[in-house]
């Protein structure tokens, strides 16, 4: 040690860390690794719908309430996949047969090998009651286990209720990695999202990874990375790599489906069949129940998803327009330009402050919110400027923003608002703050509220020309207190 004091001296001083043990620099390794993701973690925030084709809303609505009115909450095999195909998750074909006749029909129909299954909404493991048969080659097969399964599942299970037998087609993925996607709803969390290796085994195994909704691509693959079949999903035991984009668009379906639909509390998709060339849902169990009240606004949810719903497009006074969305953890640099080429009374009138940028602290509070709570709206400007080459080029900027937060009586709730000079005069504070008004009146708020400081004439001017009530403020006379209610 003495040895080496001399040599970490000479790399302290160009700054370069030096640690007395190889476990030590392990350790100071790991907590960058793990300080990058978590930063990469914070700026996630998916929508409740992903970007993949648009899945059939109201066809799984009226599925699920048409369950809910017969007074059912386990949904059958039929169902479960009828489901599944609204929200784009792909499905192995699946016929019901209530007779050994119409089983041998169906059969011929699909095409041999197949598979019989018993349809039970009792039956939660149908394997556990002999209620799976694979690989059937002929018609006697398929006659032969018709009988034979319905025999010994009445005998097992003489309460259980018996729909028939589905048919379906082998999946044909001889190479393929069988895994579980589930749902799971938890009493504090809400909905959680659970992956991992499948099969009838998978009690057994107990590789579970899970995940809070609603997903996003980057999500998606960290959920799968985290459970341990995720090694298999490469060159495995001869078997080329498993298709890993099929698996993640299946998990952003799922995600979608917890999102928009509140009344889903557990669902198993096992197994989920995933090789070269894509991936099948092979069976599914969902069950439902009635949603919770105001499930427009996700409280089924522990995470509440980017409101996606609130982006639009307004014309400008001279001329183009300008987007109006809520704001992202990714906007920060964009927040950080808005407020550096703002004057100095435009940002001591916002902040009461003579800074000239954001702190970093400062720039993470306001992007980085909690969209249930609270909601920054940010006025976006695509700007062209010409090249060299005689061309243009766009680039995106924020030219305003409006926020509310809500007040701790959960009634009211506290706004403010800045506008970039240069596009003051064309109606966008007028708009930025009716738009936040209305997102504050969705979230059941009575009243907004907001200080502003008594020189600065054109907002209290736009204040009074949105009907605010502008009054004295008791506690320090620079200030007047402007408040309008939302009902």
């Amino acid at each position: 040690d003495e040895r080496a004091a001399a040599a970490r001296q000479i790399l302290s001083r160009a700054t370069i860390p030096t640690y007395r043990t190889p476990e030590a620099a392990v350790d100071a390794f790991h907590n960058i690794a793990s300080f990058h993701q978590n930063q990469k973690l914070l700026y996630q925030t998916p929508p409740p719908l992903s970007q993949l084709a648009k899945p059939d809303l109201e066809g799984a609505r009226i599925l699920v309430e048409s369950v809910l009115t017969e007074r059912r909450k386990v949904l059958t095999e039929m169902e479960s996949k009828a489901l599944l195909s609204a929200f784009h998750v792909p499905v192995t074909k699946t016929i019901l047969a209530r007779s050994a006749s119409e089983a041998i029909l169906v059969a011929n129909q699909l095409g041999y090998p197949v598979a019989l299954k018993i349809d039970s909404p009792d039956i939660t493991h149908k394997s556990d009651v002999h209620g799976v048969a694979l690989n059937l080659q002929n018609a006697a097969a398929v006659r032969d286990t018709w009988q034979d399964m319905m025999a010994t599942v009445a005998r097992l299970r003489p309460d259980a209720r018996i729909n028939g037998v589905t048919i379906q087609n082998m999946s044909g993925k001889p190479h393929g990695r069988e895994l579980y996607i589930g749902v799971t709803t938890d009493e504090p969390f809400g909905p959680v999202i659970s992956f991992g290796a499948g099969g009838t085994m998978i009690e057994l195994i107990n590789d579970r990874a899970i995940e809070l909704p609603p997903l996003n691509q980057f999500l998606a693959q960290r959920l799968i990375d985290r459970a341990r079949c995720a090694e298999t999903l490469g060159n495995w035991r001869g078997a080329p790599p498993a298709q890993r984009e099929a698996l993640e668009q299946i998990l952003l379906r799922v995600s979608e489906m917890v999102c928009a639909l509140p009344q889903l509390r557990h669902m198993d998709i096992n197994p989920v069949i995933v090789d070269a060339n894509g991936a099948v849902a092979v069976d599914a169990r969902i069950v439902i129940d009635h949603a919770p009240h105001g499930a427009d606004h996700f409280p089924h949810l522990a995470i509440t998803p980017y409101p996606s719903d609130r982006e639009q497009e307004w014309p400008m006074r001279g001329g183009g327009h300008y987007a109006v969305r809520p704001i992202r953890p990714d906007d920060a640099q964009m927040l950080q330009d808005f407020v550096r080429r703002m004057t100095p009374e435009s940002r001591y009138f916002r902040f009461v402050s003579t800074m000239r940028e954001l702190s970093v602290k400062m720039l993470a509070k306001f992007t980085l919110i909690d969209y249930d709570r609270e909601m920054a709206l940010v006025a976006m400007y695509r700007e062209r400027t010409p090249t060299e080459d005689g061309g243009f080029t766009e680039t995106e900027r924020i030219i305003g923003v409006s926020r509310y937060v809500t007040n701790p009586d959960q009634n009211t709730c506290e706004f403010s608002l800045a506008i970039s000079d240069e596009f003051n005069g064309q109606g966008l504070g007028s708009r930025m703050m009716l738009s936040i008004m209305d997102v504050a009146r969705s979230k059941g708020l009575s009243q907004i509220e907001g200080l502003v400081l008594t020189n600065n004439s054109p907002m209290l001017k736009l204040m009074r020309s949105l009907e605010f009530d502008v009054r004295k403020y008791e506690e320090d006379p620079d200030f007047r207190l402007c408040v309008r209610s939302l009902q």
